[in-house]
């Protein structure tokens, strides 16, 4: 009873506070901590909520997964909420379940390309922190992997990859990438035979390998202090190794997308669609470069802004060829890429995408024109708020500052950085790293016309 009157006033104050939440949070600095068992840590104070938000970062994504056992990393990290060895015993997956409900928490584990992701949200009141942070703490460190729980998750996720082949989005976004990445590891998606072929001993060797103290970032925001932070790390590290053990192989370069003739660059898929789904993009940068800012402030003219976009205008508002068209820049630590992508008709796929290239053809060429840049700016600047008004948003931010390797004031000056931006930078920028005989393109459910 004490626990759900603890989170109807934290719900409330959730409502009242949130403005403040948005001003607190601008100005906000992060700390960083000692390190432990190699790990790296960050902290953001603030004392607006009763709460704490966590968030494990291990370099054992999806890159790592071998050719013939893609989705390797998937299973490792969503199968740590199945089962782990604590030091009183074993939990299973309805002990885990049923403490995590006790206390009033949200704790789980996602895997993308790059990085697996633990993450913790639990009341600041020390002995239902410390709880789960225990909890944390034994799931990260000792995931039992049990064969019949193994068995019963590739089953279910079996199912759910023979769905997705019935789903143009899915199907589209695997050849698309395959046709992007080209062989740099994040082009392999799972199939039903690299899940079959995944077993508990690749887990647990998976595990060992990689869920190690100098291949995980801690970062904590929320309403503790840095002596309290800094024994949340301590007690979510205490069993975790501190060194990767041998035999991780490297990954291989990340490559710029290639120079080709468009009859090598452009696939078409034949499916039972009732429109057509349009992909293109290339290789693009990492978070880390200097022209991140210029090439945002830019795609947000282009394709980024939604109804004040130029794909926007074009495709839809001038010719009706699609309810919506976009673009994006999706910077990661190691690589990064440039995609957009439409939705129409299958009899007006070829105008589309001549739309579409042309577009953003001629974007790369002239680039902005001062008012849109000035509207850009403006836009992204006006909306900042909105990306750091709450913990959760925040702990993102935190996250993507010390996974990237960015400055620790990367927050406090990302609006100046917008306002720098010039037209001449964004041109340059566009011209430097896009180009339209380097660009993939996937047509799929169109008709041949």
């Amino acid at each position: 009873m004490l626990l759900n009157k603890l989170i109807k006033q934290v719900s409330l104050a959730i409502a009242l506070m949130a403005g403040l939440l948005a001003s607190a949070h601008a100005i906000l600095p992060i700390e960083k901590l000692d390190s432990f068992k190699g790990a790296q840590a960050y902290l953001v104070q603030t004392k607006v909520l009763p709460m704490v938000d966590i968030e494990i970062s291990i370099d054992a994504g999806d890159r790592y997964d071998p050719g013939s056992k893609s989705g390797l990393a998937t299973v490792a990290g969503q199968l740590m909420n199945y089962g782990a060895k604590s030091e009183r015993g074993f939990l299973n997956e309805a002990q885990i379940a049923d403490e995590i409900a006790d206390l009033g928490a949200n704790l789980g584990v996602s895997v993308s390309g790059e990085r697996a992701v633990m993450r913790i949200r639990t009341l600041s009141r020390k002995d239902l922190r410390d709880r789960a942070v225990l909890l944390a703490s034994t799931m990260l460190s000792a995931p039992t992997y049990d064969a019949k729980i193994l068995t019963r998750e590739k089953q279910r996720m079996t199912t759910a990859l023979l769905e997705s082949e019935t789903k143009p989005e899915s199907v589209l976004d695997r050849r698309f990438r395959k046709s992007v990445y080209g062989n740099y590891p994040l082009a392999n998606s799972p199939t039903v035979q690299s899940i079959a072929n995944i077993g508990a001993l690749d887990l647990q060797q998976f595990h060992k390998q990689f869920y190690r103290g100098d291949r995980m970032i801690v970062s904590i925001v929320g309403d503790v202090s840095k002596a309290e932070a800094t024994e949340i790390v301590q007690s979510l590290l205490q069993r975790v190794p501190q060194s990767s053990g041998p035999g991780i192989a490297q990954l291989p370069e990340f490559e710029r997308s290639p120079i080709e003739p468009l009859s090598q660059r452009e696939i078409t898929i034949p499916f039972d669609s009732q429109q057509a789904h349009i992909a293109m993009g290339m290789t693009a940068v990492t978070r880390s470069n200097p022209d991140y800012f210029p090439l945002l402030v830019g795609n947000y003219v282009l394709g980024g802004g939604g109804f004040v976009s130029r794909l926007m205008s074009e495709v839809r508002e001038k010719r009706g060829l699609a309810y919506s068209v976009f673009s994006y820049f999706a910077p990661g630590k190691d690589a990064g890429i440039f995609q957009a992508g439409l939705q129409t008709k299958n009899d007006q796929a070829a105008l589309a995408l001549e739309v579409m290239s042309s577009t953003i053809a001629q974007f790369i060429a002239d680039g902005p024109t001062l008012s849109e840049l000035d509207a850009a700016k403006s836009n992204l600047v006006n909306g900042y708020s909105l990306r750091i008004d709450n913990n959760r948003k925040l702990l993102d931010n935190v996250s993507s500052i010390a996974w990237n390797d960015l400055p620790l004031d990367t927050m406090e000056v990302w609006t100046k950085q917008i306002e720098a931006v010039s037209l001449d930078q964004v041109k340059t920028a566009f011209q430097k790293y896009l180009a339209m005989d380097r660009m993939k393109i996937v047509v799929l459910g169109a008709k041949n016309q």
